[in-house]
């Protein structure tokens, strides 16, 4: 995981992966993403207690021409 940003009002957990793809998962609890910042392993939280227990999307960025 490269990099993971919350935003508190919609409870969506933004996450970019070391591959460049990023996700939002929706609806997770601030005390959930308490525990994913405090966690020791990011990867290992994310995967017991987030991955695909919230639903989510891929963002992608279309390129212009």
């Amino acid at each position: 995981m490269r990099y993971f940003s919350y935003d508190t009002a919609r409870r969506a957990l933004q996450v970019t992966f070391v591959t460049g793809r990023r996700y939002v998962y929706e609806g997770v609890p601030p005390e959930v993403f308490e525990a994913f910042k405090a966690a020791f392993s990011k990867g290992s939280f994310f995967n017991r207690e987030i991955r695909d227990r919230y639903q989510y999307r891929e963002i992608v960025h279309e390129r212009s021409a």
